[in-house]
């Protein structure tokens, strides 16, 4: 296969998208046929197949996952060309891609790049969340520029990124009712319903192992990785949970529930992560010199 064919690549990045041939044929005004049978040209052009047939419906396999995340790349930076070919110089022409990871407080993000973002306004943000795996997978192709992670890159990690510590956090508890007079932190939480980070987060294996050393046994409800979503339960009186203590006044007031205490043994730490190529160091110098403000964390700027 000398080159790509983009007209068959984007037959397939439709039936990708939309989950069946069907679907993308009624985008495309054409036969279900029409669009079967570009698919398998394209598969027999690239020599392998991009999606696995099971009971007549599609699942991408492991090189379709791959050639679908490039086909997005492609096919939504041609309808940016698009744009900037008609409007002329009434649209932005840069684009900065953030991605978030699950266990990041949204209040905290936003905090960290709001300035940055109306210091450079000619730019337009793009922010994603995933998983920390797979916002990497996306830096490793260059389709994201900047990440915000509860982690850092593990040694050995075969993709080519730079981690940037921008500070950490002890963690406060909330409650939905203050503590009666009788009850002390941390002690309070035995046999307490708990709700906690899940096992993607950067903070979940560091809680337990705390409430083991401090002998603590609450009654775990339920694990979530999204942040926004475990407040929510939490306000909602479904058990006592932990948040950076950054954050803590954003956090009584906006789920109206009560701090209990804090474990300033057990801090949540916070990272950027840029790719080694592709990166605008302006932009990410603005975003991480707010974090490590907003944390209390200083070192030396990128490149110094």
């Amino acid at each position: 296969m000398h080159h790509l064919n983009y007209h068959h690549l984007y037959y397939f990045y439709l039936v990708a998208r939309e989950g069946s041939i069907a679907q993308a044929a009624k985008l495309l005004h054409v036969t279900p046929q029409t669009v079967s049978g570009q698919l398998s040209t394209f598969e027999n052009q690239i020599g392998y197949p991009l999606f696995d047939r099971v009971n007549k419906r599609l699942y991408l396999n492991d090189k379709g996952k791959v050639s679908f995340q490039y086909a997005s790349e492609i096919f939504h930076k041609g309808h940016q060309l698009a744009e900037i070919l008609n409007a002329g110089d009434e649209i932005n022409t840069k684009e900065f891609v953030i991605g978030i990871t699950n266990g990041i407080p949204k209040v905290l993000f936003y905090d960290f790049v709001h300035d940055t973002m109306r210091n450079f306004a000619n730019v337009k943000y793009v922010i994603k969340e995933d998983s920390f795996d797979g916002l990497l997978k996306e830096l490793a192709i260059n389709a994201i520029d900047f990440i915000v992670a509860d982690r850092g890159i593990a040694p050995g990690s075969q993709v080519s990124a730079n981690s940037h510590f921008l500070g950490e956090s002890a963690l406060s508890f909330f409650a939905k009712a203050p503590l009666s007079s009788n009850q002390t932190f941390p002690d309070c939480l035995n046999n307490m319903p708990l709700l906690i980070q899940g096992n993607t987060s950067g903070i979940h294996h560091a809680l337990i192992s705390w409430l083991e050393t401090e002998q603590l046994y609450p009654k775990i409800v339920a694990e979530f990785d999204d942040t926004a979503l475990l407040k929510l339960f939490g306000s909602e009186d479904f058990g006592v949970f932990c948040a950076p203590a950054a954050i803590s006044d954003h956090v009584e007031v906006q789920y109206g529930v009560c701090c209990i205490g804090q474990a300033h043994s057990l801090n949540e730490r916070y990272y950027a992560i840029t790719g080694k190529s592709r990166v605008d160091f302006t932009i990410t110098e603005s975003i991480i010199g707010a974090a490590r403000i907003i944390l209390g964390y200083s070192q030396k700027p990128i490149g110094a």
